[in-house]
């Protein structure tokens, strides 16, 4: 079927742009419609900087077209975000560290989804992809990020950086990790209130030397609290990342987390969902699959939300015993669970990429190595 250029212009005149009023016809939004055959291209240019405004628009384009001229028409759509060049008053800003590239968040809005466990995964496999790695255990009063990396009996040493003491990350695997962890003991609880653990945090973050890195992770606390906007008032997040098991209260408390981030004084962008615990698979049934938490509900509530699902981790016993014994499970070589990591850490390697090349920076952050992500052209 030869496309019309009219008839497609018609149809877009359906779809309203987002956060504005007018559709994208009447706006003038769309700046070039050009038509070969059953092929069309869409360029488009809108206003709204967040990733989920430029996915909205693409799939309303696609939709629109398939449903009202041609469903088996070819279509590519070019959105291009033209964003003030000054933020907005208020928005939280970052102070950057020096040599961290990009910072990402790991939330949940709900505690036992395996946050932590899929924050020390994705970083053995950043590391194994030959990117620099860190992880800042920012969950004051749980810190496991040590246990997680063999390192609980370790403590920083301190090094002198220009005439000024820095604590030095305690490193395994080919990751830098601090922690709070690493300064109480095994037995000892963190009663502090918010300013004294936000105060901490602070001392991990700036007075660390963490050298050259390229993904600094950050293992958030589970929830919305004092210490998430001590983070996001503290440091430039690159983007969040949230994790969430498919059950109904925790996928309830992931909407949470999600919609913190995206509030209009925080202006995180959101790089996506990890469902957690997606299915059971005995060990003596690999190729059999039991939902015990529900099928796809973050998947689902990816979908809802309009932000990307990066990928299902299955519920296996060996990924809590390779947590529980300080070696992530990522690194085990020539398994399904090495394959599942590297797949969702490319998912979230891409989704940093996006965010970098369609965002304004708040502060000039990009990435200088796409080392071991063959997903990923550069």
């Amino acid at each position: 079927m030869k496309l019309n250029k009219k008839d497609i212009l018609k149809a877009l005149e359906s779809i309203t742009v987002p956060g504005e009023g007018q559709n994208m016809i009447e706006s003038g939004a769309v700046t070039n419609v050009i038509t070969f055959g059953d092929e069309v291209i869409v360029d488009i240019t809108i206003k709204n900087p967040s990733l989920q405004a430029k996915k909205r628009t693409e799939v309303d384009i696609l939709k629109t077209i398939h449903e009202q001229i041609y469903e088996k028409a070819k279509i590519t759509v070019n959105v291009k975000v033209d964003a003030p060049a000054t933020p907005k008053a208020n928005v939280i800003k970052g102070n950057p560290i020096p040599g961290i590239q990009n910072i990402v968040a790991v939330a949940s809005g709900k505690g036992g989804v395996g946050k932590s466990t899929v924050t020390a995964n994705l970083a053995v496999t950043l590391a194994k992809m030959g990117f620099k790695v860190g992880v800042l255990d920012a969950d004051i009063y749980g810190p496991s990020i040590p246990i997680m990396f063999d390192v609980e009996a370790e403590k920083p040493l301190a090094v002198n950086i220009d005439g000024k003491s820095k604590m030095k990350p305690i490193e395994n695997y080919n990751v830098k990790v601090l922690s709070i962890g690493f300064f109480t003991q095994p037995n000892q609880a963190v009663v502090w209130r918010g300013p004294m653990a936000a105060k901490a945090l602070n001392q991990m973050i700036f007075d660390a030397h963490w050298g050259e890195i390229d993904f600094l992770l950050l293992d958030l606390p589970p929830g919305t609290g004092d210490i998430h906007l001590s983070i996001m008032q503290s440091l430039p997040i690159t983007g969040a990342v949230v994790v969430s098991t498919p059950q109904n209260v925790a996928l309830a408390d992931a909407k949470k987390g999600v919609a913190m981030f995206q509030q209009e004084s925080i202006n995180v962008p959101v790089l996506g969902i990890v469902e957690n615990m997606s299915y059971f698979t005995p060990e003596e049934l690999p190729d059999n699959k039991y939902y015990i938490f529900g099928k796809e509900g973050a998947k689902n509530l990816a979908e809802d939300l309009e932000v990307p699902f990066l990928g299902g981790l299955p519920l296996v016993q060996s990924i809590r015993e390779a947590g529980d014994v300080g070696r992530p499970a990522a690194l085990q070589t020539g398994t399904q669970l090495e394959q599942a990591f590297e797949k969702l850490t490319q998912n979230v390697v891409e989704e940093v990429v996006r965010r970098n090349d369609d965002l304004p920076p708040t502060e000039a952050i990009k990435i200088t190595t796409m080392a071991g992500c063959s997903a990923v052209k550069k």
